[in-house]
């Protein structure tokens, strides 16, 4: 028996040793990750580059849209070109619409590259809504675009104050003569004291003084009561005084008669 078992372990396999493999440390393989990165972001940025230089080429054209009543095209390509020489890729669009911009009478401008060597500008002219005491103009949003317009269109309402308060003006005209056409009454001037009182001109001749106080109710006050009044009998008006808090007093041209008496001055200083 024993022979036999000493047979048998002359077959038996014996245990091959693995061979020993020897790995980067890890510090090392981070390394070595952080160049394959590195190497792949410096081939797309000179693929980048590559591209920007053959796409940076001189811009041929330069077209534009727009109403262009008060602004030529002319104008808007004289400011324009000199920043179309940096080239297509290279050309700053936000430069240019702000050049566009600061021409008088533009409002907006929007800039854009067109495929493959041009641009595009549109451009959005200013509304005037009012004039500014001699020669302003103002647009809807209360802002002085132009300070001496060589054209002031003659439809045009006159508004007028202290400077700085053409806002708070241009606010109250387009508040009011909403309300005021809606009752058939048109505003031709409105205008702020230096004392910060309103007065306001009606395109039918009549003046109505407002005073510095409530002067939105005042206004209503005017279109649903006082110009009820005096409707049929606008001819012999010559003012409306709403500064009271228990009426109004109408000056009739030729003669001052107060409509109602008697009448509290709701704002003495205002007199």
């Amino acid at each position: 028996m024993m022979g036999l078992a000493l047979r048998r372990n002359r077959f038996k396999k014996r245990a091959v040793p693995k061979p020993r493999v020897w790995q980067l440390p890890a510090f090392a393989r981070d390394v070595r990750r952080l160049l394959r990165i590195a190497g792949i972001a410096a081939a797309a940025a000179g693929a980048v580059g590559v591209a920007a230089f053959t796409l940076d080429r001189p811009i041929h054209v330069i077209t534009m849209d727009g109403a262009f009543q008060r602004v030529s095209p002319g104008q808007v390509e004289k400011v324009a070109a000199p920043y179309a020489l940096a080239g297509f890729m290279s050309a700053d669009l936000d430069a240019i619409r702000r050049a566009v911009e600061a021409i008088p009478w533009v409002d907006k401008a929007l800039v854009a590259r067109r495929w493959p060597l041009s641009l595009h500008i549109t451009v959005i002219e200013q509304t005037a809504v009012a004039r500014w005491n001699e020669a302003g103009l103002l647009n809807s949003r209360g802002e002085l675009f132009v300070r001496a317009a060589t054209h002031v269109p003659p439809e045009l309402p006159r508004l007028s104050g202290p400077p700085g308060s053409e806002a708070e003006v241009a606010r109250l005209y387009l508040t009011a003569q909403g309300r005021m056409l809606e009752a058939g009454l048109r505003i031709a001037a409105l205008r702020l004291d230096p004392r910060g009182a309103w007065e306001m001109d009606l395109d039918n001749g009549i003046t109505v003084r407002l005073g510095r106080h409530d002067v939105e109710e005042r206004i209503d006050r005017f279109i649903h009561t006082a110009s009820q009044v005096i409707a049929h009998r606008l001819n012999e008006v010559n003012y409306v005084d709403m500064r009271y808090s228990n009426g109004f007093a109408i000056g009739w041209r030729g003669a001052v008669t107060p409509a109602a008496a008697p009448l509290k001055r709701a704002d003495d200083a205002d007199a």
